[in-house]
């Protein structure tokens, strides 16, 4: 090299330092590996977490939230208790929280739930409607809460958990006043209010191929053959090492697939008995990589979301006494062999 271009090289080099830009080995230094959002963005697909509000003035918490996921679900702060506690009165205090926070880390929400059994106002729950009375009552919440959100969200989960594990319709106050057609309603008054909302159902225990499945998938056919605004459904994925790996998960993705919908795993966890042991952590770990791999070989699973991504806000130790480190990181966000074992089969290779 000329002594010109040698000097030319170096002012160019001092200009780069000096404007923040490092240059050769320091730059490599501060290389870091990928995170499991942008390991699954490499597939077109997204990895979320869900969160609460309680657990955001923990900043070591919000900081791994706000950087290895890019899909948030607020746990709790979009429900109906919390977003319309007296009838007629919105409160969006807590969705707004969760919705700020992503925009602000360039996260999407994935928007749960408008239409549920649980954690309903007691102003909802304590008297008797008539059939007029309440379809207006959840025109106007789905209506007011989507409209609220319009392009600030992704997806909603419109209807939650609306069968039994048998397949039947379960006896929720919407089922025994209004009849099935509550949830094609739902649907329609949703996609009235925010017709680019990509619109779901959402359950547990319907990963593998069942009665419960099934009837999902029969509902689907018959909402997409009448017109209805359905776009996806979500297995949320709450797993159990006791109860085995859901084998079927990827027959069963495929086939809502070929329905012309999207899938997600919406809640994925994956608990054990108490305490935990290095077997039990390696199954774990072979049972994220396993659900993962099913979604990537299925084309329009869209994405994966944990329910909360450390055992320290975990749900699972409350609902399920001597079950828990139902996470890919511990309470201590230290990451788990799960963790790795994500990365692994996202692809990742260093």
């Amino acid at each position: 090299m000329s002594r010109t271009r040698l000097r030319l090289a170096g002012a160019l080099a001092a200009v780069l330092v000096a404007a923040g830009v490092a240059t050769g080995p320091a730059a490599q230094a501060h290389d870091r590996p990928p995170t499991l959002a942008e390991l699954a963005q490499r597939h077109g697909r997204y990895f979320g977490s869900a969160t609460d509000n309680p657990e955001l003035t923990d900043t070591a918490y919000t900081k791994l939230l706000g950087t290895e996921f890019d899909m948030i679900t607020p746990g709790n702060g979009m429900k109906w208790y919390a977003t319309e506690p007296q009838q007629g009165v919105f409160d969006w205090t807590n969705g707004d929280q969760i919705v700020n926070l992503a925009r602000r880390n360039h996260q999407q929400i994935r928007a749960h739930t408008l239409v549920w059994h649980s954690q309903l106002p007691d102003w909802l729950t304590s008297r008797d409607w008539t059939a007029t009375e309440l379809r207006a009552v959840l025109k106007k919440h789905i209506q007011t809460e989507v409209r609220h959100y319009r392009g600030k969200v992704y997806s909603w989960d419109v209807v939650n958990e609306a069968f039994n594990e048998d397949g039947s319709y379960r006896e929720t106050l919407w089922y025994k006043t209004l009849g099935p057609g509550y949830i094609a309603d739902a649907l329609r008054w949703a996609h009235q209010a925010d017709p680019h909302a990509r619109l779901y159902l959402n359950d547990y225990n319907i990963e593998g191929l069942g009665a419960k499945s099934d009837a999902y998938y029969a509902l689907a056919q018959q909402l997409r053959a009448a017109g209805v605004p359905l776009d996806g459904i979500g297995f949320q994925a709450h797993l159990a090492l006791q109860y085995g790996y859901p084998s079927t998960l990827e027959d069963n993705l495929r086939r809502f697939s070929r329905l012309g919908l999207d899938t997600a795993l919406t809640e994925v966890d994956v608990r054990m008995q108490l305490p935990a042991t290095d077997e039990k952590l390696a199954e774990q770990a072979a049972w994220y990589a396993d659900l993962t791999k099913a979604c990537l070989a299925v084309r329009h699973c869209v994405g994966i979301t944990v329910w909360d991504w450390t055992d320290k806000y975990s749900w699972i130790p409350a609902f399920f006494p001597g079950e828990g480190a139902a996470l890919p990181w511990d309470e201590t966000f230290a990451p788990k062999p799960a963790y790795f074992a994500l990365r692994t089969a996202l692809g990742y290779t260093g």
